[in-house]
């Protein structure tokens, strides 16, 4: 029987959907069954407790969290985050409810055995709720009390050879796609990459000393798993300088239906022969290809790299072979102005560990180094370079000044008229407009 009378959470499990409340509803069952046999480290009536307070927030329209407080583990700043109930009497199992962030295997690859043993420590010493995984790619235990900290970091660390990931105003867990070790099209090894950065600045990661938080994030390729381009102060996508590689053959093979478009991801839909004309060139967003007398033609300076063509005819169209990352900075996701993607920074540069990926490290430092010294307490880096110009940025970073740097897109960043003074628009051939409007 619920500890706890919860009606209006009860409705959250009516829908089609998976829920939250019947997932802790059977942690709770399960903690009260114990079939394990296990010593619980922290109250056993912890998901119960949970259900309660969320329910008493539901019924009173605010929440029942002190969020924050001085709580961590010795010589951290980051890493765990302080969260204690204001009805303590009332809740117990949830007095303290401290959230411990954890550092995520490279790309995420896990084995079956890392995964029994986190769950093994977090069963014992937590409230056997995790979230897997965080908005920035840590694994994340919900809910422990002050004294198993440090019992937690002990196991993680010295057991398991993981670490804590971070949190604060410092830089957070950095997180890769599975890149070169899964992934054809990817332009450079985003796990490497990933895996150097992280032990190089574990300073950052650990003893925040940043106006507010800020994120790595590495894709391999355009396609952007990890969406590095939305969700990190510092994006690092994989992308080439030469031409798309063309397979004409293979082209004809899906033109004959002897191939299936998209590798086979829409096998069973009836949606008739594959159209090359429709599927492929008339959805091309710059225009660049075409499709006469049995030949697919690319103008591949003017590709976006959107990997459209790639991903629908991968066995005729390959990534170039001068490969290396563009570098963005700045997305962030304010309440006020909405989710903003990141400004390119560094059009192309190669990712070159043989030299222990110095000139990348050296943008990063130039980066932090001007954000420190310019950025107002809980300011992301992009909302600095808003108030403060691109120009300014891009003269502190050390790079050189690219036409596309653009802070906010626009239809061409080569030309600088507004759309109404162009008769009909943006809305016409970019080659057309470039030949009848050239300065």
């Amino acid at each position: 029987m619920a500890k706890h009378k919860t009606p209006l959470l009860d409705q959250l499990e009516s829908g089609p959907w998976p829920s939250f409340v019947s997932d802790i509803k059977q942690e709770a069952a399960s903690r009260a069954k114990n079939e394990k046999g296990l010593d619980y480290q922290i109250p056993v009536d912890c998901p119960d407790d949970l259900l309660g307070v969320l329910e008493m927030s539901y019924t009173d329209g605010e929440t029942h969290w002190k969020h924050g407080g001085i709580v961590g583990v010795f010589g951290y700043g980051g890493g765990v985050i302080g969260r204690y109930c204001d009805q303590p009497e009332m809740f117990p199992g949830v007095a303290h409810f401290h959230t411990v962030r954890v550092a995520q295997p490279n790309g995420k690859w896990y084995s079956t055995k890392l995964l029994g043993d986190l769950m093994d420590i977090w069963e014992l010493r937590g409230s056997g709720l995790t979230n897997m995984h965080g908005a920035t790619g840590d694994i994340v235990f919900l809910g422990t009390t002050t004294p198993q900290l440090e019992e937690i970091f002990f196991e993680l660390t010295h057991n398991l050879d993981i670490d804590l990931g971070g949190s604060g105003s410092n830089l957070r867990t950095p997180a890769a796609c599975m890149g070169m070790s899964r992934c054809e099209y990817a332009c450079y090894d985003s796990q490497e990459l990933c895996y150097h950065l992280t032990m190089e600045y574990q300073d950052e990661l650990h003893r925040p000393a940043f106006p507010y938080k800020f994120k790595f994030k590495f894709d391999a390729c355009p396609n952007g798993c990890v969406a590095a381009i939305a969700r990190s102060d510092l994006s690092f996508i994989g992308t080439w300088k030469d031409d798309i590689k063309v397979d004409q053959e293979a082209v004809a093979a899906y033109v004959g239906g002897e191939f299936p478009p998209n590798a086979g991801a829409h096998a069973g839909k009836d949606w008739g022969a594959f159209d090359i004309q429709k599927e492929v060139v008339d959805l091309c967003p710059s225009k660049c290809m075409s499709y006469e007398g049995g030949k697919l033609a690319i103008d591949n300076k003017e590709c976006v790299r959107c990997m459209h063509c790639i991903n629908t005819m991968p066995r005729a169209l390959k990534v170039g072979d001068e490969r290396g990352c563009s570098i963005l900075c700045g997305a962030k996701a304010p309440i006020l102005d909405g989710p903003q993607m990141g400004s390119l920074l560094v059009p192309f540069m190669e990712v070159n560990k043989d030299d222990d990926y110095q000139s990348i490290k050296d943008l990063i430092e130039n980066v932090w180094d001007w954000w420190m010294e310019e950025g107002k307490n809980r300011e992301r880096i992009g909302e600095t370079m808003k108030r403060l110009g691109m120009a300014t940025l891009v003269k502190a970073a050390g790079v050189p000044v690219d036409a596309r740097q653009v802070q906010e897109p626009r239809h061409n960043p080569y030309i600088f008229w507004k759309a109404e003074d162009v008769e009909g628009g943006w809305d016409r051939d970019i080659n057309d407009f470039r030949k009848r409007h050239q300065r």
